[in-house]
C-alpha cells in the first residue's frame, strides 16, 4: 500500500473540502492517485457534502428511543425547517438513533456504526446529497439504569420520537419499573417545560451560585441596605433562585402548589419504594447555535438554488 503524507491529505482536502479522514481513505483506496481520490470521493458523495458544510446547519430534528433500562437522544441538524418534514431525513434521524442507541453517545462511534452496506457517516452523505442542504449529527447523549426506568418525552412531536425537544429522565427504583413509568413520562414533560440547570443546588456549578450571590448583594447595596441585612437577602435571593433552575425545587408543571421533590414523595408513596432522580438530558433544538438572519423569501430562494 502506498504510504499517504500528510501534505497529500491536506491537498486532497483543499480540493474537496471533505473530511480529513475520508480524504485519507479515499488516497489509500486510490493507492495515493489525487485524481482518483477525488473521484473516490465524488462517487460516495463526500466531495458534494463538503461544499455544503459550511453552511449553517441549525434546524433539523432530535431523536429519541428508549429500549429497557437505556435510553439515547440525538440532534440533527439541517439548514430548513422545510427538512423536519423529508421523510428521507426523519429515517436518517431514527438510524442515527438506533445507531446511537447501540454503539453508545459519541458521535464519532456512531457516525462509524455500521448501516446497512455503509456507515452512519456514509449514510449522512448521502443524504446531503439527495436532500441538497448541509445536514450534521450534531451531538448524542445516553441515560441507563440498572434497576428502575427511563421517563422519556418528546415536544412538537414530527414522528414517533422525532420532534424539537427531547427529554430522557433516568429513574432508579428497585420495584417494578412499569409502576413508574406514568410518574417518568410527567417528569420528562416537566423538564421539557422548565428547563432546570441541575438536578438539586448542591450540582450547580459553583460559579453559577457565585455569580447570582454577587448579583444579588450588589443590588441589595444600591438599594442602600445595611451590611449586616445584605448577607440575609442574598441567602432568601438564593433560594428563590433555586426554586427557579433546580429541578428538586422547581413547582411542579402538572400541579404547581407543590415542588418536584414533593411530587417525588408522593409518587414514591405510590410505588412503594424510594425513586432517585439520577439523571436527566433535555435537547432543544439548535440551542446554542448561531443562526443567520435571512428574510423567509429570501430563505425560499436559497432552497430552490442549484446546490
Amino acid at each position: 500500500m502506498a504510504e499517504i503524507s500528510a501534505s497529500l491529505v491536506k491537498e486532497l482536502r483543499e480540493q474537496t473540502g471533505a473530511g480529513m479522514m475520508d480524504c485519507k481513505t479515499a488516497l489509500s483506496e486510490s493507492k495515493g492517485d489525487l485524481e482518483a481520490a477525488v473521484v473516490w470521493l465524488r462517487k460516495k458523495g463526500l466531495a458534494k457534502a463538503a461544499k455544503k458544510a459550511g453552511r449553517i446547519a441549525a434546524e433539523g430534528l432530535v431523536g429519541l428511543t428508549v429500549a429497557g433500562g437505556k435510553g439515547v437522544v440525538v440532534e440533527v441538524n439541517s439548514e430548513t425547517d422545510f427538512v423536519a418534514r423529508n421523510d428521507h431525513f426523519q429515517g436518517l434521524v431514527k438510524l442515527i438513533t438506533q445507531a446511537a442507541l447501540h454503539h453508545g453517545a459519541d458521535v464519532e462511534k456512531i457516525k462509524a456504526a455500521k448501516a446497512g452496506s455503509g456507515t452512519i457517516a456514509e449514510a449522512i452523505a448521502a443524504g446531503i446529497a439527495t436532500i441538497g442542504e448541509n445536514l450534521n449529527l450534531r451531538r448524542a447523549a445516553m441515560l441507563s439504569v440498572g434497576a428502575g426506568t427511563i421517563g422519556c418525552y418528546m415536544h412538537n412531536s414530527m414522528a414517533e420520537g422525532l420532534g424539537r425537544i427531547g427529554v430522557l429522565v433516568a429513574l432508579e427504583f428497585k420495584g417494578k419499573a412499569d409502576a413508574l413509568a406514568e410518574f417518568g413520562r410527567k417528569l420528562a414533560m416537566h423538564v421539557a417545560a422548565a428547563n432546570p440547570q441541575a438536578i438539586e443546588s448542591a450540582a450547580l456549578a459553583p460559579a453559577v451560585i457565585a455569580r447570582e450571590r454577587d448579583v444579588l448583594a450588589d443590588k441589595a447595596r444600591a438599594a442602600g441596605k445595611p451590611a449586616n441585612v445584605i448577607e440575609k437577602i442574598v441567602d432568601s435571593g438564593l433560594k428563590t433562585f433555586y426554586k427557579e433552575v433546580c429541578l428538586l425545587d422547581q413547582a411542579y408543571v402538572h400541579d404547581p402548589s407543590k415542588s418536584v421533590a414533593q411530587a417525588l414523595k408522593e409518587a414514591e408513596a405510590q410505588a412503594g419504594a424510594p425513586i432517585k432522580i439520577a439523571g436527566y438530558v433535555r435537547y432543544a433544538l439548535g440551542e446554542g447555535v448561531e443562526k443567520q438572519e435571512q428574510d423567509f423569501a429570501a430563505e425560499v430562494a436559497a432552497a430552490v438554488r442549484p446546490g
